[in-house]
């Protein structure tokens, strides 16, 4: 049985309460301090909940956290898509998209290096690895699939879990002090850094945070969010009833039916591509939806509200510190393949940073702190590149797993 907490797994509207003051709570403050500006909003929702989880106020499992994940952060996605412009998508995730790539090759290294170091430490660790390269290519998607995959148990999974959480975490935290460094600056480009700088200098609200500027008051009527909301609705259940579909169909053993099932079966990709497509070829009916970006944002706020829960400090203590040690090892050389290739290749700061979370921490990650840090163009393409790792994830983790076995 778990600890006992304030507020139990079962208490339902207590638990979203507390998610929805989290996420209020971390846009007020990032609207209203500098300081927590430079953290990011979606940082400080992580830490409210992590504080909460190890104080045992709110548990570390619950239903609710689970209908964040499984219908908070679908609709999130195309909300954030609804002003998507193909063309400049493809001209701007095609960048993103090779350092990503790059990226991954970090992972790929860190999770054999990670191997080859604590193999005689950590029992059935060429199970563990997979799902810690499946995640930190993709997502927490991943992460389950591989442990299916290989069949760890569950006592595992869960351990492993929770330092993958805390790791992102902190992480993030890196990956925003990072362009400040005066080392980075000197070795790297950073145009979307200095086009802010030149932003704020003719800025007649320099007494603003960056966040408070991009999210200023915009007019928005009822109409706006019917219309968002139910579009939203409407791409996720179309995605989610094909990606069944193409699934079911393709649910062969071989290679093909395997990369058919899982790429264009990814509900993910589906409503990133479905809502691409409506914003592309309807772009003035979509662009004067107000408010889509808005909402979004919110749901996605509430994405890392939930992120803290699970990272329970004392689980990671007892069950398995050397997983948290795992996770490090795996993140810290996929953090330095990408500044290497991103210096080999002329990339920008702000590409590698956005490249880099997108592996670690996913799409949502990827895009929160792209807003927060006030580079709009690499929102879309984080997000973009994230959600292609969802299904990238899964094939670099049975790639490691098979070598292993």
């Amino acid at each position: 049985m778990g600890v006992a907490t304030l507020i139990s797994p079962e208490d339902t509207w207590a638990l979203w309460t507390v998610l929805a003051l989290s996420a209020a709570l971390s846009i007020y403050l990032e609207q209203k301090y500098a300081w927590a500006s430079k953290i990011t909003g979606c940082i400080l929702a992580t830490v409210f909940t992590l504080v909460l989880a190890n104080l045992n106020v709110i548990p570390t499992d619950a239903p609710v956290y689970d209908a964040v994940w499984g219908y908070v952060v679908p609709l999130a996605v195309p909300l954030l898509l609804f002003h998507a412009n193909v063309k400049k998508i493809w001209k701007e995730s095609g960048r993103i998209l090779i350092i990503y790539l790059l990226s991954s090759v970090g992972t790929l290294l860190g999770g054999f290096v990670s191997y080859f170091a604590l193999r005689n430490a950590i029992p059935q660790l060429n199970d563990i690895i997979p799902m810690f390269v499946g995640t930190y290519t993709g997502g927490s998607v991943n992460f389950i699939a591989m442990s299916e995959q290989y069949s760890v148990p569950g006592k595992t999974v869960s351990a492993a879990l929770v330092a993958d959480n805390l790791l992102m975490a902190l992480y993030v935290f890196v990956l925003i002090s990072l362009p400040s460094m005066a080392i980075i600056k000197k070795l790297y480009k950073h145009p979307y850094e200095d086009a802010l700088l030149a932003a704020q200098a003719g800025d007649q609200d320099q007494n603003k945070t960056m966040a408070a500027k991009y999210w200023g008051a915009k007019e928005i009527s009822l109409k706006d969010i019917a219309f968002a909301v139910a579009i939203a609705f409407t791409i996720v259940t179309v995605s989610t009833k094909l990606a069944g579909l193409i699934s079911g169909f393709f649910s062969g053993g071989d290679v093909f039916s395997k990369f058919m099932g899982g790429f264009f079966g990814n509900k993910y990709l589906l409503i990133t591509t479905i809502t691409m497509l409506i914003a592309s070829f309807f772009p003035k009916q979509m662009s004067s939806v107000k408010g889509a970006q808005e909402i979004g944002t919110f749901l996605i706020y509430l994405f890392f509200a939930v992120i803290g829960a699970p990272a329970s400090i004392p689980m990671i203590i007892k069950e398995s510190p050397l997983l948290l040690v795992l996770a490090l090892i795996v993140v810290a050389i996929n953090m330095v393949v990408s500044l290497l290739f991103g210096k080999l290749f002329h990339f920008s700061i702000e590409e590698i940073i956005i490249a880099s979370n997108a592996n670690v921490g996913g799409p949502t990650t990827a895009a929160a702190l792209a807003v927060s840090k006030g580079w709009g163009e690499l929102i879309i393409p984080g997000l973009l590149t994230g959600t292609l790792g969802y299904v990238l994830g899964n094939y670099l983790g049975i790639f490691v797993g098979m070598l292993l076995h």
